[in-house]
């Protein structure tokens, strides 16, 4: 079953290592075959990673896209006990990541691993609000 991808005007997907450019108009792709495809909104650029889990996010992206996925394995499973160790409530979401990428499966792997932002945001954010005066 082919998956179906609607591009926007200008809008641009990864198949494999090729970047896609769509033209002026809306167009339907019809995409059959085991290459990585990711849309440009879901691409993260190496500039943009200014926290560690946009690194796990990062690295999941690389093996992801990588022919060798494997080589990008021993960097992550090091900052994600890092990660860990520092943030414990994050043990949950890197036990569903580890076992989507022991599994091969690193495209779900990617999904969770944009969830984990979201979890580093909200800490974050805790983290900064005032105490609550007692």
């Amino acid at each position: 079953m082919a998956l179906v991808i609607d591009l926007k005007p200008g809008e641009k997907i990864l198949i494999g290592e090729a970047v896609i450019t769509n033209d002026k108009t809306r167009t339907r792709l019809h995409i059959a075959g085991d290459a990585p495809i990711m849309r440009e909104k879901d691409v993260m650029k190496e500039e943009e990673v200014d926290t560690p889990c946009k690194q796990i996010y990062f690295l999941v992206q690389c093996m992801y896209l990588a022919k060798d996925p494997g080589i990008y394995h021993e960097k992550y499973f090091e900052l994600a006990r890092e990660i860990q160790h520092a943030a414990p409530s994050s043990s949950f979401m890197f036990l569903i990541i580890n076992q989507k990428i022991m599994d091969g499966h690193y495209y779900k792997a990617l999904k969770e691993a944009r969830e984990l932002i979201k979890l580093e945001e909200e800490l974050v954010n805790d983290a900064a609000k005032p105490a609550a005066k007692g």
